[in-house]
């Protein structure tokens, strides 16, 4: 999909449409995962810190990801991804292989794979309103490469037999496997390029890389990718994490915020119906030093309680005393069941740990969501971030353009509207609420059909 999440936000907003949009954390260590064609003009790219990208592109509309949206979209998607195919593999919300030969009827040669490119973008366009780019090769590489040259909004097709001169001037980084460490190894020895690194010859890559590294990328290189397209690959891990604004320091802080991140990865656990075994704390410190723990229980579990116990045992093996960038809580080895026995394990490490000291209020229960008291962790209150939905009682839809100094900022408009006008209230004004999502418009503006979030079957488009 061509910039997804700014694509969905431009077209869930007609008055973005056309202009440069920026999707991701809005704090003061926020990052970039998105940003438009029109932003990208500025300099703007993904995993940039959102403080640079407002620099270079300060009139761009910047906001927070809406996930559910993108979500019930990218299934849409992936579901016209399996008609084509059995084997698809995922990548990404919005990207995915698929193995044509494997279809029904199979797509093995350039025309039909072509044939069958056209007729995907254009379902695409039709279910979503979006546009998607194809690439069509004989390998996950060279398919990856030929859909990124096709973007935006295009379909490439690298014929058999000309991979090497088309791979010859990429930079050696086009190649999976080869990170910046790998580069600099090779750029010292002289290799920047995909045909410098055949032209140096195998024996020469063995040389520097060690033999296994060496011999995937020469075989990269020459364009041989032999990777198969795996469907339905299993989720290995379910985790949450947060970066703070500012280090914390402050112990009591912490350990609240452990245990909150262990309650929502157990409920991420539990929608999923999973659970896990091995219970991961990740901690970001001051330095950008990273270190993680685990601990793995006696069955896999998805209660609350037990991988809170857990995850505070693994921060007493951390000192935080020099402030904290980022906390996360996952957890690992995941099943399709619990063990009834595993829901005693919080009672019995409590026990371990001897008398509890005095609490000053109520303590919560093994599955309730823990609220910050005042002054400590995230505000209760309502929040109004940009890019949100807001209902109005009077005023309809809309969506959260600013906030601050107790005002907030709404733009009422619809997908299927004109640019709305702009409207500004108290951010306590009893009359506006959060808002549910509207459908996205089919086919683009004026169609009159529309889509939203896990919606039906998408109609058939024939291709001339």
């Amino acid at each position: 999909m061509d910039a997804f999440y700014a694509s969905v936000e431009q077209a869930a907003k007609p008055s973005l449409r056309g202009k440069p949009v920026i999707v991701g954390g809005l704090g003061p260590r926020g990052v970039v995962a998105t940003a438009s064609y029109e932003a990208r003009r500025f300099g703007v790219h993904s995993a940039m810190p959102m403080a640079q990208a407002r620099r270079l592109a300060p009139h761009a509309a910047c906001l927070v990801p809406r996930f559910g949206v993108y979500r019930g979209i990218s299934e849409t998607v992936m579901r016209l991804l399996a008609e084509l195919s059995p084997l698809v593999e995922p990548l990404s919300l919005d990207e995915a292989f698929v193995d044509l030969a494997a279809g029904d009827p199979g797509a093995a040669t350039a025309d039909e794979a072509l044939r069958v490119g056209t007729l995907l973008r254009a379902r695409i366009r039709a279910a979503t309103g979006l546009t998607g780019s194809v690439g069509l090769a004989g390998s996950k590489m060279l398919a990856k490469i030929a859909s990124e040259r096709a973007k935006p909004d295009g379909l490439e097709l690298i014929p058999p037999g000309s991979e090497r001169d088309l791979l010859a001037p990429l930079p050696v980084r086009t190649l999976p496997g080869v990170g910046p460490a790998t580069a600099e190894t090779l750029r010292r020895a002289g290799i920047g390029t995909i045909g410098e690194t055949l032209r140096a010859g195998e024996d020469e890559l063995l040389r520097l890389l060690g033999k296994a590294h060496g011999a995937s990328v020469f075989a990269m290189a020459s364009g041989v990718d032999e990777r198969p397209v795996v469907a339905d690959r299993d989720t290995k891990s379910v985790s949450v994490e947060d970066t703070f604004d500012v280090d914390v320091t402050d112990r009591a802080r912490v350990r609240f915020e452990v245990a909150r991140l262990a309650d929502r990865c157990a409920r991420r656990l539990r929608e999923a119906g999973r659970s896990g075994r091995t219970v991961v704390l990740k901690v970001r410190r001051y330095d950008f030093t990273t270190l993680t723990r685990s601990e793995t229980l006696r069955g896999p579990t998805d209660d609350p309680a037990v991988v809170r116990e857990a995850a505070a045992r693994l921060l007493d093996l951390v000192d935080t005393t020099e402030g904290v960038r980022l906390l996360g809580v996952g957890v690992s080895g995941l099943a399709d069941f619990t063990q009834e026995d595993l829901f005693a394990q919080a009672a019995q490490a409590a026990q371990a740990a001897g008398p509890a000291e005095p609490s000053s209020g109520p303590s919560p229960g093994p599955s309730s969501e823990l609220t910050p008291a005042p002054g400590e962790g995230r505000a209760v209150a309502r929040s109004w971030l940009p890019g949100l939905d807001v209902a109005h009682a009077r005023l309809g839809p809309g969506w959260v353009q600013g906030s601050g100094l107790g005002r907030v900022t709404v733009r009422f408009e619809r997908p299927d509207s004109t640019p709305g006008p702009v409207r500004t209230f108290s951010v306590d004004d009893p009359e506006l609420a959060p808002g549910e999502p509207l459908p996205l418009v089919r086919g683009g503006e004026g169609s009159g059909v529309i889509v939203g979030p896990g919606s039906g079957e998408p109609p058939e488009v024939p291709v001339g």
